[in-house]
């Protein structure tokens, strides 16, 4: 790999040429900007989505096709980057990653490389939408049955007060830069807390805190809070996977695909260009009237280059792996976030599909006072995870429709620190409803 700016521009310059190439091939011929996508004709985006994002389309999901608009990263990720990618490498199992300090580690990515699809995920595990600290802020979620037919009929409400992160490498906007000095003493990557659980009311007052290590054998360690028996449980890490209860949310497709990284074997399955909704419209997000709500809908979606990326398990002793067989990761190249992940049951059919609808812009709502930055970053929105095998669906809106505040996102701006991802931090917040 070049170094500096010289490897820099490099890996630009064949973004562009790739993305020239594929708008020159006619490959969008049967879709383009003005199209209203329903599931009339939804057999015009069958080629341009996953299996599970044609399922919600074909289910009621609509889509607004606009032009493709380009993704800039943040300016102190970017020169991140360009500081210390150039000393970044994979392990001698390449599995892990060696000299990593802040910014995206591998910039520069060849399809013919035969360790590609690691260093994509890679590249998602270290993104641009955040790399500091992020502190999301009563969001609301929705568990409905998908249909074409029938109204809006909730089977379940929830509501969080917190969904955080902090992370000790990489940090390119908050000090301490570019590490934490705590990360020499814990080998901790990074510190994730979702608490205190609003609604529903037999699970007010619970949640849990994880933490991932830079170890590639060190598991994470997850604890979480019952309220009512009043104890901290660990959990298992094979849980991480696993949905509970009356919605389908797993810990480890949050925010796209997030288990841990060496845990899993990938496979660079090739790069198209696909739909996704990376500019959205709506802040906070509507309600699909045409799916019973289970999306966010309509919205806008465009072309955008893709990497592919399938995920296997690694099944050890240690390490018993998710209940799914295999992963398919859908990466936008511009923006390295997932606008969906696809996973597979042990049987080899799809499963469960995981879209996430994202805005672009310099605040995360119009009226924001607090978050607001100096450039354009993206803002999760909307998020819904499907089990296409029974139809069940959980629609997160972020900001929430039904909560006290929607201003939402604080991302990168110190809105949280360490001291808020220990368990005294979460059950202290249970016992004063915060």
């Amino acid at each position: 790999m070049k170094s500096g700016k010289t490897g820099w521009r490099m890996a630009v310059g064949m973004a562009a040429a790739v993305l020239s190439l594929a708008a020159a091939s006619g490959v969008s011929a049967q879709v383009k900007p003005g199209d209203m996508i329903t599931p009339e004709n939804a057999v015009k985006v069958k080629d341009f989505v996953s299996p599970g994002v044609y399922y919600k389309v074909a289910h009621g999901m609509t889509m607004k096709i606009v032009p493709t608009e380009r993704i800039d990263w943040p300016p102190p990720y970017k020169d991140a980057t360009e500081k210390y990618s150039a000393q970044v490498a994979l392990s001698a199992d390449h599995r892990s990653l060696v000299g990593y300090v802040a910014g995206q580690p591998f910039p520069l990515i060849d399809p013919n490389d035969p360790y590609v699809a690691a260093k994509i995920i890679w590249n998602n595990a270290f993104r641009p939408i955040t790399s500091d600290d992020y502190d999301l802020r009563y969001f609301d979620c929705d568990s409905v049955y998908t249909s074409t037919n029938g109204s809006f009929n909730e089977i379940a409400y929830g509501q969080v007060g917190h969904y955080a992160g902090y992370d000790l490498v990489g940090r390119t906007e908050v000090e301490p830069l570019p590490i934490d000095p705590d990360f020499k003493r814990t080998g901790r990557l990074w510190l994730f807390a979702l608490y205190p659980i609003l609604a529903p009311a037999t699970e007010r007052g619970d949640g849990f805190v994880r933490y991932r290590y830079a170890n590639p054998d060190r598991g994470d360690d997850t604890w979480t809070w019952l309220h009512g028996v009043r104890r901290v449980r660990r959990l298992n890490e094979a849980m991480m996977s696993t949905a509970t209860g009356t919605q389908t949310w797993d810990p480890d497709h949050y925010s796209g695909f997030n288990p841990k990284t060496e845990q899993y074997d990938y496979r660079f399955i090739g790069e198209r260009r696909m739909l996704a909704c990376v500019a959205a419209e709506h802040s906070p997000e509507v309600r699909c009237a045409t799916d019973a709500g289970g999306s966010a809908c309509p919205e806008r979606w465009e072309l955008r280059h893709i990497y592919l990326v399938e995920a296997t398990p690694r099944r050890s002793i240690n390490n018993p792996g998710a209940l799914d067989s295999k992963t398919e990761i859908y990466m936008d190249s511009e923006m390295w976030f997932e606008p969906y992940v696809d996973t597979y049951d042990r049987r080899g059919e799809l499963w469960r599909n995981h879209i996430y609808w994202l805005a672009y812009r310099d605040r995360p709502v119009p009226d924001a006072r607090v978050a607001i930055y100096p450039f354009k970053r993206e803002f999760v929105v909307g998020a819904a995870s499907t089990d296409v095998q029974s139809s069940m669906v959980t629609m997160c809106y972020l900001p929430g429709l039904e909560t006290p505040e929607h201003e939402c996102w604080y991302i990168n701006m110190g809105a949280v620190d360490r001291s808020f991802f220990t368990v005294d931090s979460m059950v202290r917040a249970s016992e004063v409803g915060m």
